[in-house]
Formats: C-alpha cells, sequence, structure tokens
C-alpha cells in the first residue's frame, strides 16, 4: 500500500502569526493531496489540531471584525484556513485563504512576510508549486532567519525535481532550528536517495524531540511508513499503535496500523480501522486505499462505493482549484479511465516534476500501450535510488509489455524484496506473475 508519502506537516509553529503550520510538497504526503503525494500534513492529531485551530480562527474572525486593518491577523487567518483544509480535506477554505491573503498583502505588500508564507503554504497545497517556491523565496527575503520559511522552500524545490537545491534548503533549516519539523525533512532526503537507515535515525530523532502530542503522532507515523514501505509491518504497526497512545483517535494512524494490519493478514481489523480513518477525516488517499483493500477481499459492491466518493472528492478538489495528482492518475490508470489517467499526469508532471509524478506518468502511459516513452519515465521514477516497490513493479509491467521478461520478472521480484504487501492488488498480481513460467510474458 505505497502511496505517497503525506506532505510533511503537521507541527504549529510560532514567529509566522498566530501559527504556520508546515505546508508543502515532501510528498511525505502525497499521497498526500488533491488526491491526496501530493501529496501532501495529514499526520497530525487532527482531533486535537482541529479543535484548537477552530477556536483559532474564530478568534482571529472576531479579532478583524474589531481590527479590520491588521494585516498580522488576516495573514494568520489565511494561514489557519489553509491548515484547515487539510486538516477537515474540505477544499473550499482554499478560496478564502486567497481572499484575505491578498488583502493581507494589498494593504501590507513590502514586509508582510507572514502573508507570503501564506501564499506559499496556499500554492502547494493546490500543486502549483512554482508558485510556492516564488512566495517561499520573496518571504525568506525579507526574513531569512525563519527555519519555517525554509521547509516550505524545500518543499517546492522537492516537487519541482530540484532536489540539490531541496536538500540544501533542509540543511539550512536544520541549521536554523534542529527540531521535528526541519528533522523529519532530514529524514526525507535520506529516503528519497534509497538510504533508509538514515532515514529512520533522523526520524527518530525528531520523535526525541518532538515537545507536543502532535509532534510525537507525527513522527510515529512517520516511522511506521518507513518500516511499513520496507517490509516490516510489525515494526509498523508498533509505531502506530504508540502514535495512537500518545495522540488517541488521529486518523493519519489509524491508516498507519490498518495498512499494517493488512500486510500482517489481519483484514478485518485492517478495514475497520480504515473505516474510522475515513470516518473521521475523509480524506481522498484513505478512501481510496480502503476501495483497493476491500476489492482485493472481493467485496466488489463495497470498494465500488469507495471509488464513487474518491471520484467525488476529485471534483470537489478541482473545482477549488487544486491540481489533480498522483493518486487521481494512479487510480483512473488502475480502476477508471486509462486516457484520463494520462491527461491528469501530464497535467501534472509540468507542475510538479516529482520522482512520484514520473511514475503516475510510466503508468499511465503503460496502460495506454506507449510502454517505451514509460521506461523513459520510470528512469527519472528511480534516478535517486529510491526504495519504492510501487516503483518497481510498475518498471516490470512495463517492461514486461516491452518483451523484457526476464528483466521484468527481476523487478517484481525487487518490488516484492522491498515489501512483499505494497499494494493489496498490484502484490498479489506480482506474485501470480512469478509463479507463471520463466518464459511468459504478460502486461497489465
Amino acid at each position: 500500500m505505497n502511496r505517497r508519502r503525506r506532505l510533511l506537516p503537521t507541527a504549529v509553529v510560532t514567529g509566522l502569526g498566530v501559527g504556520l503550520f508546515l505546508a508543502g510538497g515532501l510528498g511525505l504526503a502525497p499521497h498526500e493531496g488533491g488526491g491526496q503525494s501530493a501529496s501532501d500534513s495529514r499526520a497530525v492529531d487532527e482531533g486535537m489540531a482541529g479543535v484548537g485551530l477552530s477556536a483559532d480562527i474564530r478568534g482571529l474572525q472576531q479579532h478583524l471584525k474589531a481590527a479590520p486593518g491588521d494585516t498580522l491577523a488576516m495573514a494568520s487567518l489565511g494561514l489557519a484556513y489553509v491548515q484547515q483544509a487539510k486538516i477537515t480535506a474540505d477544499p473550499s477554505y482554499y478560496p478564502k485563504a486567497e481572499a484575505v491573503l491578498t488583502e493581507s498583502l494589498t494593504a501590507e505588500p513590502e514586509d508582510n512576510f507572514t502573508a507570503m508564507g501564506g501564499m506559499a503554504a496556499l500554492h502547494a497545497a493546490r500543486h502549483d508549486f512554482t508558485a510556492a517556491l516564488d512566495w517561499s523565496q520573496k518571504a525568506i527575503a525579507v526574513n531569512p532567519n525563519s527555519s519555517t520559511l525554509y521547509g516550505t522552500l524545500a518543499d517546492a524545490y522537492t516537487q519541482l525535481g530540484r532536489y540539490p537545491e531541496s536538500f540544501e534548503a533542509v540543511q539550512r533549516m536544520v541549521d536554523l532550528k534542529p527540531g521535528t519539523p526541519s528533522l523529519a525533512r532530514a529524514s526525507y532526503t535520506w529516503e528519497l536517495r534509497g538510504d533508509t537507515a538514515a532515514a529512520t535515525a533522523n526520524m527518530k530523532r525528531a520523535l526525541d524531540d518532538a515537545d507536543s502530542p502532535a509532534d510525537r503522532a507525527f513522527a510515529l507515523y512517520h516511522l511506521s511508513q518507513l518500516a511499513l514501505d520496507n517490509g516490516d509491518p510489525t515494526t509498523a504497526l508498533t509505531h502506530a499503535e504508540a502514535g495512537l497512545r500518545a495522540a488517541p483517535g488521529t486518523a493519519s494512524l489509524l491508516e498507519a496500523k490498518a495498512k499494517a494490519e493488512a500486510a500482517r493478514g489481519d483484514a478485518a481489523s485492517a478495514v475497520t480501522d480504515f473505516e474510522r480513518a475515513v470516518t473521521q477525516v475523509p480524506q481522498p488517499e484513505y478512501v481510496l486505499e480502503l476501495g483497493e483493500l476491500l476489492q482485493s477481499l472481493g467485496r466488489t459492491a463495497e470498494a465500488q462505493q469507495q471509488y464513487q466518493v474518491f471520484r467525488a472528492q476529485q471534483q470537489l478538489f478541482a473545482a477549488n482549484n487544486v491540481a489533480l495528482d498522483t493518486d487521481a492518475a494512479l487510480f483512473e490508470a488502475d480502476h477508471g479511465d486509462p486516457p484520463a489517467a494520462l491527461a491528469i499526469a501530464e497535467q501534472g508532471l509540468r507542475t510538479r516534476p516529482f520522482l512520484e509524478m514520473h511514475d503516475a506518468y510510466a503508468w499511465a502511459l503503460h496502460v495506454n500501450g506507449r510502454d517505451q516513452e514509460a521506461l523513459a519515465q520510470s528512469d527519472e521514477a528511480l534516478s535517486l535510488g529510491t526504495r519504492n516497490a510501487l516503483f518497481h513493479y510498475h518498471r516490470a509491467r512495463i517492461l514486461q509489455g516491452l518483451g523484457r521478461a526476464a528483466e521484468g520478472r527481476t523487478e517484481l521480484e525487487t518490488a516484492l524484496a522491498i515489501n512483499p504487501a505494497f499494494h493489496p492488488l498490484h502484490a498479489a498480481a506480482a506474485r501470480t506473475a512469478l509463479a507463471e513460467p520463466k518464459n511468459a510474458t504478460s502486461a497489465s
């Protein structure tokens, strides 16, 4: 169940108004948004964070009635709307955020780094990473000592495929303020490069530095993901359960727990925990993961219900100017309309030329019978050495489509060696393919 990672952030940080929740696109989250690598800041205690954020929003709204010219309060309200959209999976907050941030910048255009950072967060949430980069750079020019702003800068560089610059920005973030947000990003730089040990070590440091239940839950969520994505569902389950003790009811940790349970063969518990997560926060990624698990169990009608919800969510995101992302492209490739998958992936690659987008485009090309082009995109997806079982599975099918059966088998073996439970449908298909005679070829 190797969906894209949640977009980093969860911890509320001070210094940029009432609180800038690190928004961005490390994909630690998409499987992140709009479909959601993107992703991609849901590893938070949605319950506690949502209650506190709602109170902040009400307070700021009341304050602005009494002091309508307070540009810092406007910027802070815009930031709060962006994070509320992430917590609730309700993209209708984005137009509200854009309006109040624009008003703040109109009133104070020069030194308003809070609103500039808010615009960066907003554009990242909508998957417009070029604009997110531009606003991050503007904000840093005003406030070059903000660790938080270097986080948004790093996220934008990452999603634009500018990895060396992203890694430099993360290092600057850590230098300015070593802590959970910066160390988590440092972890991800190593994960992208395939160094799971370094990624895990940095995430454990992020956990050690966590000073709130939400930060602790965030770090434990990503430790769970790291373990699961590398074939250790038992450790993944342990981390998810520890996170739920720190922040009971957190939807992202229920999702992590469900994925670990599914990988361990406990399908009944996995379905229950997925349903709890979806009921609490109907993130598109959770909905799709639940649907695919149900399909793998032969519960086709229930799976189709989840897919209908997912499609409706994608329409809602698009209506609020959120660019459709890898989840939408992969969904259409696997369950829906191959030409639509290709169109979504082509558009996505123009705005987010990140590893996961290259992989989604490769898969969309494959299901449309364009395997030679797909192989070049698969090369891009694996160019940093990332250990991603789904990437290797897609590459296997592309190679088989090109008649390169032996190389395809090797890629299938690699995918299952990385994570035998990387996807509820494709992992089973990989095992079935490997059980075929060695001279057999197939494509799916």
